[in-house]
């Protein structure tokens, strides 16, 4: 199963800062609903993740306080796309 979904990058800026995104409630709920079982810790799911041109193999989290999942998004892939805190980027993820 295929999403396509446009969201803003944000940081956590704790100790060890991490940017993300996260998810739309909607693609949140039909992820949990048909892969929720496939969850490993953390309630971690594999995907495969296409921002522009770039694609990688990654996992999305669930993320309790915006009861959605989050992804994130390492520097190299923010460096590849030129992706900075607060842009609107278009995310493509696929189940894996």
């Amino acid at each position: 199963m295929e999403y396509k979904f446009k969201a803003k990058v944000w940081i956590f800026t704790g100790p060890t800062p991490w940017h993300f995104i996260t998810l739309p409630k909607k693609t949140a709920v039909e992820i949990k609903a048909f892969h929720g079982s496939a969850a490993k810790n953390f309630g971690t799911i594999g995907v495969l993740a296409q921002i522009g041109k770039t694609r990688w193999k990654t996992s999305v989290f669930s993320d309790t306080k915006s009861q959605s999942y989050v992804l994130p998004l390492k520097a190299e892939i923010r460096k590849k796309e030129k992706i900075t805190v607060g842009k609107m980027v278009l995310v493509q993820l696929s189940v894996i």
